[in-house]
């Protein structure tokens, strides 16, 4: 590539996130004849690039299309051909992050939604009840991709008293330590700035179940009605699936946003360190536990258990804590022998324990 088409690429894609260190892991597609761009739309077999001549459709089968993990996605960097018919993505650039849930597929495969990201922005509706627990799996995946997540609560406009806003904003605090909680209406432009200012200059991910304003929030921050956007059930503020693709669209303040459709289930894919970075005040406590695989459930000189009987801890987080950690294991498991046999040795051990604390209680007599 010479200077001028070098610099041509880098005005072209620099909106979308293109920087040295990208070209530099182009360099070998480059004396191929290939060009680079950025995957702005996946649909069934085909993607929409976004190059310095312009958005190309090309084909995707060349990419190991078998492999959900694997597979082209929106935000990807990819190496795509000039010209042919059809025009093929012949390679994806390394991702730096990648956000994955499992699949509902009884094979346990990871599914990987968006690529590259450096902001997932969790959206939960005010209009509805919270669900601190769906917030917490979400999160899990958010610091399990690598991306810095950030809650957005929506609708903050149907909720016309502030102390009541204050105090929704605090439950969350509560169960996202370390991310940032942010109060938005896109009816009055209330918080948007903050989102904005945030997301600029980077990649940004929207998450959340259908229904969530997910679309209406993308369509402020881009300053036009880009997305479409369906108004949720009153009976219960559930949401249809306005978005039905991942699109990835410049922002004019800055940053690129990817709008996803509402995900419905939201399972954990090898996600402990997610987990752990989500309940990062069990995990400091579990540093002072007795035992050092201590399971939280009945061991003496447990530190998160008496940090619960202090009422330091809520007990609901401990019960999600718990409820993550084990489907988590659960899922690894499938695909580690290794790590199944250590849990099937596990419980043999606790059933041990167990039989021997009955055997204790009835006494050496009660068979006779």
């Amino acid at each position: 590539m010479t200077s001028s088409s070098a610099a041509s690429v880098s005005s072209a894609l620099a909106p979308y996130g293109w920087d040295d260190a990208w070209a530099d892991e182009f360099a070998p597609y480059d004396t191929e004849g290939l060009l680079p761009g950025r995957v702005i739309r996946v649909d069934r077999g085909q993607c929409d690039v976004v190059t310095a001549d312009g958005v190309l459709r090309a084909d995707t089968a060349f990419v190991t299309p078998h492999d959900p993990m694997r597979v082209v996605c929106t935000g990807d960097w990819v190496a795509v051909e000039p010209g042919g018919n059809p025009r093929y993505v012949r390679a994806y650039l390394p991702r730096r992050t990648a956000f994955v849930r499992s699949t509902s597929s009884k094979r346990s495969e990871g599914q990987i939604l968006a690529a590259n990201v450096d902001h997932a922005i969790v959206a939960v509706p005010l209009s509805v009840e919270l669900d601190l627990g769906r917030i917490e799996r979400f999160l899990a995946l958010a610091w399990e991709s690598g991306a810095q997540p950030l809650v957005v609560l929506t609708k903050a406009d149907l909720v016309p008293d502030a102390v009541t806003v204050a105090h929704l904003v605090q439950d969350v605090e509560t169960s996202a330590p370390g991310v940032p909680v942010v109060p938005v209406s896109a009816v009055d432009g209330d918080g948007l700035d903050v989102v904005a200012a945030i997301v600029a200059g980077g990649t940004s991910v929207l998450l959340g179940q259908s229904g969530a304003g997910k679309s209406t929030l993308a369509n402020a921050l881009l300053g036009e009605d880009v997305m479409a956007v369906q108004a949720t059930r009153d009976v219960d503020g559930k949401g249809r699936h306005t978005t039905t693709t991942r699109n990835l669209l410049a922002l004019p303040g800055g940053g690129v946003l990817i709008d996803t459709p509402g995900l419905r289930g939201v399972g954990l894919w090898d996600a402990e360190t997610g987990v752990g970075q989500v309940f990062s005040e069990i995990e400091e406590l579990a540093e002072r536990c007795r035992f050092h695989d201590c399971a939280h459930e009945a061991e003496p000189g447990c530190a998160v258990l008496a940090a619960v009987e202090d009422g330091d801890l809520p007990e609901r987080r401990l019960h999600s804590y718990r409820k993550l950690m084990r489907e988590n294991q659960r899922i690894v498991a499938k695909t580690d022998a290794r790590l199944r046999a250590e849990i099937r040795k596990d419980w043999k051990r606790k059933g041990a324990i167990g039989r021997a604390a009955m055997e204790a209680k009835r006494g050496p007599h009660w068979r006779s």
